[in-house]
């Protein structure tokens, strides 16, 4: 995406439409506009930072079309606002339902709308950040260091306490060769009689277990291991 983040408002009423896309685009936002969701869902909805939904729309409300885009990966995580005439608890509980991360009843003031579009911008922006700074990846081959998961194309590969240990350390330091002391002082750190056979033993678990990626996994005979790119 784009530094400048993107908006697209959806809403069959055309003035309310330019009101915000002008004050949109003064705060410093590219704002593109749709009539109604129909117009909208022909659009590449994951190019944009967030979206503006009015609820009551034509035959494709806010609702139905922000549960289209929660059920495709490529659009599920997109922002989603919601502007509506109807404040029943009900509707607003139905929004939260289907991920909204905000909920602005109509009639609204310009102020509100920035206020509350600049908060949802910056709390998702912040968010990626930290998910980027959580992930070591090679390819297709992902580790999140937060969640503790490791993935191959997007499918869970399921490693130990220490392999996981082991292709962080290698992750983190592409190209660094490490030596089976280095590997054992690191990863075993607690444990007083672990032989440096057990790190030969882990290594080799753990190429089998990233398939294609475990030839990535050189031995440096004489000096130990690497993740080689």
């Amino acid at each position: 995406m784009a530094d400048i983040p993107r908006i697209l408002v959806v809403d069959d009423e055309e003035d309310l439409c330019e009101i915000l896309k002008f004050n949109l685009e003064t705060e410093g936002y590219e704002v593109d506009t749709a009539p109604n969701a129909e117009e909208a869902l022909k659009l590449n909805i994951n190019l944009y930072n967030l979206l503006l939904l009015d609820v009551m729309m034509g035959e494709v409300s806010g609702f139905k079309m922000a549960s289209i885009l929660r059920k495709d990966p490529a659009t599920a995580s997109i922002p989603i606002i919601f502007l509506t005439a109807k404040d029943t608890e009900n509707d607003m509980l139905t929004g939260f339902s289907l991920g909204a991360d905000d909920y602005i009843s109509k009639p609204f003031s310009i102020r509100q709308v920035i206020a509350r579009v600049k908060a949802v911008i910056r709390r998702t922006t912040d968010k990626s950040a930290e998910q980027e700074n959580n992930l070591l990846e090679y390819e297709n081959l992902k580790l999140d260091t937060k969640r503790i998961k490791a993935t191959i194309d997007n499918k869970e590969v399921l490693l130990t306490k220490k392999e996981f240990e082991i292709l962080k350390l290698l992750l983190e330091n592409k190209g660094s060769v490490f030596s089976r002391e280095e590997i054992l002082s690191r990863i075993w750190k607690d444990e007083v009689y672990v032989l440096d056979r057990t790190v030969d033993v882990n290594i080799t678990r753990l190429r089998k277990k990233i398939g294609i990626y475990g030839k990535n996994i050189v031995t440096r005979l004489g000096f130990g291991y690497c993740f080689e790119y």
